[in-house]
């Protein structure tokens, strides 16, 4: 049992719009990645590759992009940024797997099943060095100082998913926390060096880095959702995974808070102590069901949504505004 959660999908809902405006940039980000992870120790080349070639949409290094342009920066700069971005974020998914001991990434084989958890962690490693180089290539000490902020920041919100997991009396404050971190921080660093670069001034800066903020909430609060609420072929991953690994995400939060006594022995058998039978998932599915918690998430999702939108209130009109708008919309509408 899998409840698509409803929600209007506006008809600008795409990223298409954006791909095409940076897609010669994204050329050069790409050619980038692929000599950065050239090594002659040839496991690290086939690992990272494994995932960076995967399929992932490169939203992240695509909203550095975006932001160098709608900030009029001229240099490039932003290309090595971008595909430190990218690096970031690999090396994060390396780990996250190790951690969550997950078996799927976007769909495939995750690397830590084909080479080891010691391989996955290692590349990781690797990608995480090559992404700082880049950086201290560019030449911005204020750059270099948001990113690597950045870097230790998700660190510690992945640190702090570890401290909550399992924890059924997380709150919603705690678990908001934990995602800004874990990755709405790497989307605000990503948006932010774009004007940093461009020498913008400080007020774009920090409208930018709030776009990629809100919009990095709104993005993970959707993928709550669709862990109970998806399609797995959209997900790369199967439904019900959170459920089975113990995490506590917000539909979870919800629900457990707004149970009864009963509903809240049931998430703490099956979260806490990891006693999960066959029909729990579903039983799961229907708290959240019961209790509106899969929607009031949704809802959460589009305030810090819309959120992202008035931060980019700030720029005159033009195709990149208009387009990172309706990536905003993208995200939220990944929902159903």
């Amino acid at each position: 049992m899998a409840v698509i959660v409803p929600f209007e999908s506006p008809s600008n809902a795409s990223i298409d719009a954006l791909v095409g405006l940076v897609a010669a940039d994204m050329e050069r980000v790409n050619a980038t990645i692929l000599s950065r992870t050239g090594s002659e120790v040839t496991m690290i080349p086939e690992v990272a590759n494994h995932l960076i070639s995967s399929g992932g949409k490169r939203l992240r290094p695509m909203l550095t992009l975006a932001m160098a342009n709608l900030t009029g920066y001229s240099g490039d700069g932003h290309i090595k940024l971008a595909a430190s971005v990218e690096f970031m974020h690999t090396a994060t998914l390396l780990h996250d797997d190790v951690v969550d001991e997950s078996e799927l990434r976007r769909g495939k084989l995750s690397a830590r099943m084909l080479w080891g958890n010691e391989a996955s962690v290692l590349v990781g490693d690797f990608l995480l060095g090559q992404a700082f180089r880049m950086m201290v290539e560019v030449g911005s000490l204020r750059a270099l100082d948001i990113l690597s902020s950045a870097a230790a920041t998700i660190a510690e919100g992945e640190v702090m998913q570890l401290a909550a997991a399992k924890n059924t009396a997380t709150t919603e404050d705690e678990y908001l926390a934990v995602i800004r971190g874990k990755t709405a921080e790497l989307f605000a660093a990503a948006c932010e060096v774009g004007p940093v670069i461009a020498n913008r001034p400080k007020a774009e800066q920090t409208a930018c880095r709030s776009v990629g903020m809100n919009l990095g909430i709104a993005f993970q609060l959707v993928d709550d959702v669709l862990d109970y609420g998806g399609k797995a072929a959209k997900l790369g991953k199967n439904i019900g995974d959170d459920f089975r690994e113990g995490k506590i995400t917000l539909p979870v939060v919800l629900a457990f808070r707004r149970g009864n006594d009963s509903e809240r022995k049931f998430w703490v058998k099956a979260l806490e102590r990891g006693e999960i039978g066959d029909s729990d998932l579903d039983h799961a599915i229907g708290l959240m069901t019961k209790h509106r918690a899969l929607e009031d998430t949704i809802s959460r999702a589009q305030h810090y949504g819309a959120m992202a939108v008035d931060a980019l209130a700030l720029f005159p009109a033009s195709p990149m505004k208009t387009a990172l708008e309706q990536v905003v919309a993208f995200c939220l509408a990944r929902s159903h």
